[in-house]
């Protein structure tokens, strides 16, 4: 019905020209006035209320348009707000200031294919005359260069057939059907439209070329109608020899069409390009049933095509994939990659790289990427300046990336000059870029991020290079160096080395032997090394005195360097040895109270008969593991506790031990009849989560958890702990019928269970999984994701979503809480894309909620530092890593594996404890190896590369 529709379409205005025109001009200015829903009599019926309602929501909507105006005056790169202005300017028919705003929308990005038909229907509306069409064509040029879109372009050649009746009006509709199958002819699932739309156009032509029946037509219409059936065969020959979807269907329309048999060289690109087809389907099947953005699809796709080698076809798939990815700066780079390395055709390239940094601009390779293709095809220096300086205002999201657009700015600047000469007018501009370079990282970025990026002074280190190297200018490569010296780059040695070298190659032996004198006084990280430098640099052309004066400052130097390390080593040992006194005192503390305690209970008598078979039970356990802050390291039994495992997060129990008679009595208080003891069986860890950081005052565990926990699978068991005292003690196991039930429940990590974030996890022996790795949150720099501090604690999850919405689609938030769930006024939200998150800051940092002013900035936490304690264990000791407890410390549930016995200090004589005379274990000849420096040799050899 579409292509029926299309070739009536085509032969009206074929056949009358401009009047068909003008026709179709007139109805498209009737089409309002017969709109139902904008009738003339909708006024008169309306009540007064529905015009006051009316009358509100046209001021409501003046009020946003203005207040979408002022935000762009402030941001001009916020995208979702000119859709917003767009969007409710079409709706008010405010014609003049639509088109202004589409203008300055597309300055800056490129507008997707659904924003451009509808900039260009409503322009099509208003144009009838002449030089109206020729604005809209040009309109119709410049949607065409935004993405590669069949859509556009045939919305573009059937425009243009409306003004077939102008002077050369065919022959440019021909051409734009030509450029039309160029660019996107190739598409698999859309380009037999195009093809169908131009054989019927050129059929239309056809049939007003032939001659009035019965009449003979002169040589000249005859010769005129042989050339057009050809160009109609060539059409279909041409469409043919392409992989198109649903080519059978044109190759029977050729057949049916022509009155001559299909030529051999046709049917065999046919068969050809059927069979290309074949290869293409499931790449195109796989873009049909993938959700949007598939760009998972595409990359396998472009990955086949640049395995074929077809330049166009790989161009027209990179075109299609970045059509729905258009902010994915990756597939940019990889798309103008290709094109600089194998295309290398000029117009196509820059057009490229233009599009690449008005899709992504804050990702600073583009913009490089950019500025090196700019220079590649020899485009003149005032245009690559000015598209600098649009780099500077993109909005970078790191300093450091401020740093690397300088950079190769600077490169640039650099080849341009012609250092054969002493002075020329790019050199004088190449000293200018650079000190233009250093203010501005000192001011412009420094301010914005609190660093400027370039801590080690790189920019300033090669504008020395150049003054030293290329312009013979040692004097200003000087004070270039004194001035990185300044910025606290004295104390490391490989800046004075550098500095070294340069002088070396460039200066003189004076002024080496200055900046060796100097970086003997100032370095503090490595000083032998450059005392080893200074030596060196004295025993090959140094004088005697030389000699003796580098020797001396020297060893003044390394005795200082000395002195402090040891009064550094001894005050770490006075620190270990504090640590030691106060681990001492903590310990007796509770040997003394767990004494205390005994004596109370003696007194009250409380007596109860000992069950030795409650040993590696599940629902019970005993009191040295309830808490290790609890252990009883004073007792003499002590040993054999704590050489049980707890049942805990490896999902198994100790192993069976002989009961001391002291601890007979204890274990009774801790059997509870009502709890059924259930044997351990490790292999069923499979189907059991371990759920911890419940309520310790949660009224029937069992009952409240298997509520929960029924709607993951069939639950098998779930087996509460409880205490001595018979309470719950906030964890248990939960074991399923199934292992994919098991899964599932790992699902309901961190679910808010009376009040608090219950702790989903597997049940694993990490003893025999030491690679088992539990989920972390990422901790890497991650440019769609936000982290925002200075929340009030009463703010919500629905809340915050309201405010961030209005910038982008949110994916997700997570509002931080401490183990009780407890809000800590932090946030994290992930948005769709880079720039979404990158607008977004820009707009709520410093915003005001509920009283509470927020700090918003791109999600990157700080790497965690171990803390700086002095090593409170002795080489002959075992020490348990601080490591091993995990990201919350060493909580209940996770005591140490170490048994006591073995963690004692080894004394010469046995120490008696609690009347029990102890073993002392022999002194481990392992000791921990002290970690390897490196010798004056080695650091030579990094360092000193010329």
């Amino acid at each position: 019905a579409e292509r029926a529709w299309l070739r009536r379409e085509l032969h009206k205005m074929a056949a009358a020209g401009a009047e068909a025109a003008a026709v179709a001009a007139e109805e498209e200015k009737r089409l309002p006035e017969g709109d139902p829903e904008s009738g003339g009599d909708s006024e008169d019926e309306g009540d007064s209320d529905s015009s006051g309602d009316g009358e509100d929501e046209e001021k409501e909507n003046e009020a946003e348009i203005q207040r979408l105006e002022e935000q762009l005056s402030i941001n001009a790169f916020d995208y979702n707000c000119h859709l917003d202005l767009i969007k409710l300017l079409r709706q008010e028919g405010e014609l003049v200031k639509l088109r202004r705003a589409r203008q300055k929308m597309s300055e800056l990005f490129p507008l997707t294919e659904e924003i451009w038909l509808d900039w260009l229907k409503d322009e099509i509306k208003m144009a009838s005359e002449s030089s109206e069409r020729e604005k809209v064509y040009e309109l119709f040029e410049r949607a065409v260069k935004d993405y590669i879109c069949p859509e556009i372009w045939l919305e573009y050649a059937q425009y243009s057939i409306g003004g077939i009746g102008q002077e050369g009006g065919i022959e440019k509709v021909r051409s734009i059907f030509e450029r039309a199958l160029t660019a996107v002819g190739l598409h698999v699932t859309k380009g037999t439209a195009l093809w169908e739309a131009y054989r019927e156009f050129e059929n239309a032509i056809l049939e007003t070329a032939q001659p009035a029946p019965g009449s003979v037509p002169a040589p000249e219409q005859q010769q005129m109608l042989c050339s057009q059936l050809e160009k109609i065969h060539t059409l279909f020959r041409r469409q043919l020899g392409i992989p198109l979807l649903d080519m059978e269907a044109s190759y029977a329309e050729y057949e049916e069409w022509s009155e001559d048999p299909i030529p051999e060289t046709t049917v065999k690109n046919y068969k050809k390009a059927l069979q290309q087809l074949e290869k293409c389907k499931p790449y195109e099947e796989a873009l049909l049933g993938a959700e949007t953005p598939k760009l998972a699809e595409y990359q396998a796709y472009i990955d086949f095509e640049m395995k074929a080698g077809d330049p166009a076809r790989i161009q027209l798939i990179y075109e299609r994939a970045l059509a729905e990815n258009c902010l994915v700066p990756d597939l940019w780079a990889r798309y103008n990659q290709y094109l600089d390395r194998q295309l290398k055709v000029k117009e196509l390239v820059l057009s490229a790289h233009d599009r690449a940094v008005r899709n992504c601009p804050w990702t600073v390779g583009l913009w490089i990427r950019y500025l090196l293709a700019m220079e590649r095809h020899r485009v003149d220096h005032g245009t690559i300046s000015e598209m600098f300086e649009k780099a500077l205002n993109a909005g970078f999201i790191q300093a450091t990336d401020y740093v690397e657009i300088w950079q190769a700015y600077l490169d640039y600047l650099r080849r341009r000059v012609d250092f054969t000469q002493d002075s020329s007018k790019e050199l004088e501009e190449l000293r200018s870029a650079f000190a233009r370079a250093v203010e501005y990282l000192k001011q412009e970025v420094e301010e914005r991020f609190s660093e400027s990026g370039d801590p080690s002074c790189t920019i300033m280190q090669n504008w020395a290079r150049v003054e030293a190297r290329l312009c013979n200018n040692m004097q200003k490569a000087r004070e270039l160096w004194d001035n990185i010296m300044t910025k606290g780059n004295a104390k490391y040695a490989n800046m004075w080395l550098e500095y070294y070298n340069l002088e070396r190659a460039h200066g003189d032996t004076q002024h080496c032997r200055k900046a060796l004198h100097r970086a003997v006084q100032c370095t503090s990280d490595y000083p032998e090394h450059v005392c080893e430098v200074l030596l060196t640099l004295e025993r090959i052309e140094g004088t005697l005195e030389d000699w003796d004066a580098a020797v001396q400052k020297t060893e003044n130097r390394l005795a200082r360097v000395n002195e402090q390390r040891a009064k550094a080593a001894e005050k770490e040992a006075a620190l270990a040895k504090q640590e030691e006194e106060k681990a001492e005192q903590r310990k007796q503390a509770r040997a003394e109270k767990k004494a205390s305690k005994k004596a109370k209970k003696s007194r009250i008598g409380d007596k109860r008969k000992a069950d030795d078979d409650d040993e590696g039970e599940w629902g019970q356990e005993e009191e040295g593991a309830e808490q290790p802050s609890k252990r009883h390291k004073g007792d003499g039994d002590g040993i054999l506790e704590d050489m049980e495992v707890e049942t805990g997060l490896f999902g198994r129990s100790g192993p069976e031990k002989p009961d001391h008679p002291a601890n007979q009595k204890e274990k009774a208080s801790t059997t509870r009849k009502d709890v059924p003891k259930v044997l351990h069986d490790s292999s069923k860890d499979k189907v059991t989560v371990f759920v911890s950081n419940l309520s310790y005052n949660m009224a029937e565990p069992e009952v409240k958890l298997k509520e929960l926990f029924e709607s993951c699978g069939e639950v098998a068991q779930i087996r509460p702990v409880f205490s001595n005292k018979g309470t719950f003690r906030g964890y248990c196991y939960v074991e399923f019928k199934e292992e994919k039930a098991a899964l599932q429940a790992l699902g309901l990590d961190r679910k808010v269970v009376e009040g608090r974030p219950m702790f989903v996890s597997p049940c694993v022996d990490k003893n025999k999984n030491p690679d088992f790795k539990v989920f972390r949150y990422s901790t890497t720099l991650e440019k769609h994701k936000l982290f925002i501090s200075g929340l009030p604690f009463s703010c919500t999850k629905e809340e915050l979503e309201e405010v961030c919405k209005a910038h982008g689609n949110v994916k997700d938030i997570r509002l931080v809480t401490n183990r009780a769930g407890k809000p800590k006024g932090l946030a994290y939200v992930e948005y769709e894309n880079e720039a979404q998150a990158s607008q977004a800051v820009l707009k709520m940092d410093g915003l005001t909620v509920k009283e509470h002013v927020i700090k918003v900035a791109i999600s990157n936490p700080p790497l965690r530092k171990l803390p700086d304690r002095p090593e409170t264990v002795r080489a002959s000791q075992f020490a348990v890593p601080r490591q091993i407890y995990g990201a919350r410390g060493k909580g209940r549930t996770q005591l140490a594996m170490m048994p006591r016995a073995l963690q004692r200090q080894s004394n010469p004589a046995a120490k008696a404890e609690n009347g029990m005379v102890q073993n002392s274990p022999a002194t481990s000849s392992e000791s921990p190896e002290e970690p390897k420096t490196m010798s004056n040799a080695d650091f030579a050899k990094m360092l000193l590369k010329k």
